[in-house]
């Protein structure tokens, strides 16, 4: 329903507080009302006050939707059930025939839904390495009508450079879209970076208390943002209005759990870079990271989620995992309590294993989401895990 940013010249920490809360006039709550009603009365022929039907619209949606619209700088989103109805509801922007290019290590969930559901509608996709942007330029073809955009990459947190693709692909009349989940617009704001759609799983840190699936799709234009709200409506993926509340609610604390998270990625990724039983570690706040300097010019933090190679493969990964106590072994990630999880068994284990061996995800990654808990104790956590393994290697320093 917004059709401006008019928080633009407030802080995020601001808008994330205030933005979307004052709709209660008759008793002026501090907190956003829940609208559970399904239909609105008209007051008359054609004459409604702004609301006829839930799945078109509803004011707790619109007021979750003027918050993220704020935060990323967009001109209208569209509050939907999940990360993936965010997903297909976009992809339905493309007739049969059109070609999409993206990542070749991207999320699990987003490689099935491109490989096995809409490959069988008639869209063609190549999957390239998008750290180097001419893999991007070389698979244009006149077929071609979006390039999708996940940085970082999930699991192996490899960053692609929006602008740098949006030039090339804005030379070529496509439109580009960022999935800015892993970074939150707390980190990354992709459209000021050129990207003309972004979309968000809200489950993750946007929420940030794992009781709410929801998803989001923020678009730089109106143009755009009409062709995704009448989508959003004719498929019905809107989210409920309840879920728009938890999610609105998770949002006032964004800042302050995004400043934690990375300061538990930071200290747990150095702590992992010393280990003999890590062989790499996944990381885009550490200078040897191949896209560090990226990260420094296009996020303004580097993020909560990191990612590690245990030397052993699969047995040492899931030994490692099962002598946690703190992290939970569970998927997803960006709540306040820190999950670990095994991406070939789990978050991508419908891609193929060429498909996850031309990621580089292997048998030994294992993909950390740090939490908001004491640093200490997360260091202390994996510390015992490590030293309770089947096989344990002595550190190396």
């Amino acid at each position: 329903m917004q059709k401006t940013n008019s928080a633009a010249s407030y802080g995020i920490e601001t808008i994330c507080v205030h933005k979307g809360v004052a709709k209660d006039s008759t008793f002026n709550s501090v907190t956003t009302p829940i609208y559970p009603s399904t239909t609105f009365a008209f007051e008359g022929p054609c004459r409604t006050k702004g609301y006829d039907y839930s799945r078109t619209a509803n004011p707790t949606r619109t007021a979750l939707e003027e918050c993220l619209g704020a935060l990323e700088g967009g001109v209208r989103t569209s509050a939907v059930a999940t990360g993936m109805a965010a997903e297909t509801t976009v992809m339905h922007l493309f007739e049969a025939g059109s070609h999409i290019i993206t990542g070749h290590d991207i999320y699990g969930g987003t490689y099935r839904l491109f490989a096995n559901v809409f490959a069988g509608h008639g869209l063609t996709f190549s999957f390239v390495n998008m750290g180097d942007v001419g893999n991007v330029a070389a698979a244009i073809t006149p077929q071609t009508r979006a390039v999708w955009v996940e940085t970082p990459s999930n699991p192996l947190l490899n960053l692609v450079d929006i602008a740098a693709v949006a030039e090339i692909a804005h030379r070529h009349g496509l439109l580009v879209i960022v999935d800015n989940t892993f970074m939150s617009p707390y980190f990354q704001r992709p459209l000021d970076l050129g990207a003309d759609i972004v979309v968000h799983s809200t489950t993750k840190y946007l929420n940030g208390h794992s009781d709410v699936v929801g998803g989001a799709i923020i678009s730089k234009t109106a143009e755009i943002g009409e062709r995704i709200a009448a989508l959003t409506n004719a498929l019905g993926t809107c989210c409920s209005p309840f879920d728009a509340w938890l999610v609105l609610r998770g949002v006032k604390t964004l800042p302050c759990r995004m400043r934690q998270h990375e300061r538990n990625a930071q200290a747990l990724a150095e702590f992992l870079a010393g280990r003999a039983e890590v062989e790499h570690v996944y990381y885009p706040g550490f200078k040897s990271h191949p896209h560090h300097e990226l990260a420094r010019r296009q996020m303004s933090g580097f993020g909560g989620m990191l990612s590690f190679d245990i030397r052993g493969g699969a047995a040492a990964a899931f030994d490692f995992i099962k002598h946690l106590k703190i992290f939970a072994f569970a998927e997803s990630l960006g709540g306040v309590e820190s999950l670990i999880e095994h991406p070939e068994t789990m978050s991508h284990a419908s891609m193929s294993p060429q498909a996850r061996m031309e990621a580089g995800i292997s048998p030994g990654t294992i993909r950390v989401s740090p939490g908001i808990e004491s640093t200490p104790d997360l260091l202390d956590d994996m510390a015992g895990a490590f030293g309770a393994l089947a096989n344990p290697l002595k550190d190396s320093g």
